[in-house]
């Protein structure tokens, strides 16, 4: 029997190791382990259940305002106690977080195999995003296998020299995630319970502009911009309404509640489980947001995407044309807005555009390779 001990702590490690952690359980020749930092916690959790998964050891590392090398030392001795008492055959670790950095480090200290799940991504700059740009170059640099979810990110690492045999394109694991919700929500088995009234999102008689911001790199000024920048295109299109799940940050909410609290159609919400959150893709007109997952979500829905940060590590997106880097420049924010929203032809090449992140079988691909690596 192969043990396999899969680590995450954020949300968007939860929504993408989900399917793979499905996958795994249903194998007969796997012993799926799942242990989580509680780098997030309730929002963790709340992922998971959407996908019938729950925690094994959970750490519940979160503290209230913890530095980043506090939550490393608590992770390393978490993660650290996990491994000794599973000796799992391998540790999996996914994305960028401080969560996937620690599990990979210390995978690497007891001389057990690692995998990583989205690896080879690259910004090319090593402060944004801040830390994860880091995070990820050394979760690969300690990792055995390097589950790559396109080509371009298998190229990354080979010019850094990871071997040829390391490494497997798979797509991206998000976009089973979305294919087994999406499923779902056609089928009438689950229903998205949205924070605010949807009718008539479907036509034309309103739109709808989803708006997520949580960046630590925007956090000195960048959130303020991108909220002054939704005041003013909510103000040039009255039949616009704005859904802003504003991330528990104390500092994001500071910023956005002072420029965005008054505004009478623009619905600032508590963070949304992810079942609510691929509802409100699915009827929304326009994305604005610096997270990563949602640039390669959106276009399988056709949903244009405007990327507020000033680099991204999924250039994928916006090679295609589905989403545009407009960063956190707020004229440039209302400017590129502006042109979409009232420009059809500009509009329709975004939409149109085939998602390049997969089809909706990563992790079957990733399963096949661990066997076959562990046998």
């Amino acid at each position: 029997m192969i043990k396999t001990l899969t680590v995450c702590g954020t949300r968007p490690e939860a929504i993408k190791l989900a399917p793979l952690l499905n996958e795994l359980g249903g194998r007969k020749e796997i012993q799926s382990v799942l242990c989580s930092s509680g780098q997030h916690r309730e929002m963790l959790t709340g992922a998971l259940e959407v996908f019938d998964l729950t925690v094994d050891y959970n750490l519940e590392l979160m503290e209230d305002s913890q530095t980043l090398s506090g939550l490393t030392a608590r992770a390393v001795t978490g993660i650290s106690q996990t491994i000794e008492s599973e000796d799992p055959d391998l540790v999996l670790v996914q994305g960028d977080t401080t969560t996937a950095f620690v599990g990979a480090l210390t995978g690497f200290y007891h001389r057990t195999a690692v995998g990583h799940v989205e690896a080879g991504l690259r910004s090319g700059d090593r402060a944004n995003p801040f830390p994860e740009e880091i995070n990820r170059r050394l979760a690969d640099s300690l990792s055995d296998l390097l589950f790559a979810p396109t080509e371009r990110a298998k190229a990354n690492l080979l010019r850094e020299d990871f071997t040829e045999e390391s490494i497997s394109v798979t797509g991206n694991t998000v976009i089973d995630a979305l294919v087994k919700i999406e499923s779902s929500i056609e089928k009438g088995e689950v229903q998205p319970t949205f924070p605010v009234d949807v009718t008539g999102f479907d036509g034309d008689e309103r739109k709808l502009l989803l708006v997520t911001a949580h960046r630590r790199e925007s956090l000195d000024g960048g959130i303020t911009r991108i909220a002054r920048a939704i005041k003013q295109i909510t103000e040039r299109f009255p039949e616009l309404e704005v859904v802003f799940p504003v991330h528990l940050n104390p500092k994001v909410q500071e910023a956005v509640y002072k420029i965005l609290e008054d505004e009478e159609r623009v619905n600032l919400v508590e963070p949304v489980d992810y079942l609510t959150f691929v509802g409100l893709m699915r009827i929304a007109d326009l994305i604005i947001t610096d997270s990563g997952g949602i640039q390669e979500e959106a276009p399988s829905f056709g949903v244009p995407v405007l990327i507020a940060r000033e680099k991204t590590e999924r250039p994928e997106a916006v090679e295609v044309g589905t989403a545009k880097l407009v960063g956190t420049d707020t004229d440039k924010i209302v400017s590129e807005a502006t042109r979409l929203l009232s420009d059809g032809d500009n509009y329709q090449k975004m939409v149109k555009q085939v998602n390049p992140f997969g089809k909706g079988n990563a992790s079957k691909k990733i399963v096949e390779k661990i066997l076959d690596y562990l046998n």
